[in-house]
């Protein structure tokens, strides 16, 4: 049985840091790209970041570059987004998502295929 499970947000304040996981089982991530998304109360779920299965690409939407980075563990079947220097509008509940896929990432989540639940990020002010 295939899961994504996010774990690592929470309430924090404007400036602070989360690391956020997604512990996958039931496939092997190492064949896998990985995306993060987000979905704020009343809007899309919009691409956040994604890594390739390898590693050697990543990609980042503009609103976060420079503060989020993605990276992944794929022989303890985990990726990670480290967020630093968090924005009230970071504020949203964080997806992680996952595609067989050897070539590339990608940030536009028809691509993907597996998906987590979920885990709630806010950021006050």
């Amino acid at each position: 049985q295939v899961q994504l499970v996010e774990s690592g947000g929470g309430l924090v304040r404007s400036g602070d840091s989360l690391r956020l996981s997604c512990a996958v089982s039931g496939f092997t991530l190492g064949y896998y790209a990985i995306g993060w998304f987000r979905q704020a109360p009343g809007k899309e779920r919009e691409g956040v970041s994604c890594i390739s299965s390898s590693s050697d690409s990543t990609g980042y939407a503009d609103s976060v570059k420079g503060r989020f980075t993605i990276s992944r563990d794929n022989a303890k079947n985990t990726a990670y987004l480290q967020m630093n220097s968090l924005k009230p509008e970071d504020t949203a509940v964080y997806h992680c998502a996952a595609i067989q896929d050897m070539r590339g990432c990608y940030l536009r989540r028809s691509e993907y295929y597996y998906w987590g639940q979920g885990t709630q990020v806010t950021v006050s002010s």
